[in-house]
């Protein structure tokens, strides 16, 4: 069958659990393995079959789609067994570097190998924002786009194995700072008796206006990052006012006073070099 029509699905975490779901209600023959063989029961029962097997699971399709932890985990299924004239999506999360590692690894087994990365709202794979990032030969993605568009929409991003992770990675360390931070003011507004609804209604379009922020910066960051002295020394105490309130209020300031040390190491290198440094050269590992 071909890779339109039939699929291997290893790894059954949440979002290799989504994945097998979407194909299955999309009409393909879906078979799944994972190292937990109790994860494989809801599927069955929605028509996936189930390989006893990491061998079995690879023999049974020539499209193998991976979900899994993260790289290294890949090489401990794959080589159970023959890779030859097989085609390896690996959905997992990892680095660049460790994408193209996997890249290589698996070419040399006689198998071709594409990279994707989901950026989605959690495992709603069918959410309008949710997209998938894939890198790798293109050729290759455009014979797969009919599969993998039933997933969701596909932004097809180069033939370097590990520029998807790249853009998916760089997305997570803006969005795994927010997660903390704003788990940090709820936390703030609780435990000083305030209303976080009251909060919800004042931040509601914020959305626009980090958009504003993420466009200023990125000019910024073309011309060498935000030069502005004053605007640092206000953003250095202005951090030390929300550390402030946080501990007053008996909240973990931890992340507030790592970019309060961003502020002040860039102020000093300032100092030292006679001219602004920015919090961008800093982070470049430039000063």
């Amino acid at each position: 069958m071909s890779a339109h029509k039939s699929v291997t699905v290893v790894g059954l975490g949440p979002m290799g659990r989504a994945t097998a779901r979407v194909l299955l209600e999309a009409g393909v023959d879906v078979t799944v393995w994972n190292r937990s063989p109790g994860k494989t029961e809801a599927l069955a029962e929605l028509g996936a079959k189930v390989a006893a097997t990491a061998a079995e699971a690879i023999a049974a399709n020539d499209t193998i789609l991976l979900s899994l932890i993260h790289y290294d985990a890949m090489y401990g299924v794959l080589e159970q067994g023959d890779l030859t004239g097989k085609t390896v999506v690996n959905l997992s999360s990892d680095s660049p570097a460790n994408a193209a590692k996997g890249a290589d690894w698996v070419l040399d087994r006689g198998a071709r190998f594409l990279t994707g990365a989901y950026m989605t709202q959690g495992d709603e794979l069918g959410h309008p924002a949710s997209k998938l990032y894939v890198s790798g030969p293109a050729d290759l993605h455009e014979s797969l786009r009919p599969l993998l568009e039933k997933l969701c929409t596909n932004v097809y991003l180069g033939g370097d194995y590990g520029v998807a992770q790249l853009y998916y990675q760089a997305g997570l360390a803006m969005f795994s700072a927010y997660l903390i931070s704003v788990q940090q003011a709820f936390a703030m507004i609780e435990r000083s008796g305030a209303d976080i609804d009251t909060f919800l209604e004042l931040t509601k379009d914020d959305a626009g206006s980090q958009r504003d922020f993420t466009l200023f910066f990125a000019q910024a960051a073309k011309e060498g990052g935000w030069e502005d002295l004053a605007a640092l020394r206000m953003m250095l105490a202005g951090t030390q006012h929300v550390i402030d309130a946080s501990e007053d209020a008996g909240v973990d300031a931890a992340i507030t006073r790592t970019i309060k040390d961003y502020y002040q190491r860039a102020l000093d290198a300032s100092e030292k070099a006679g001219t602004v440094v920015p919090v961008y050269r800093i982070l470049r590992g430039e000063a």
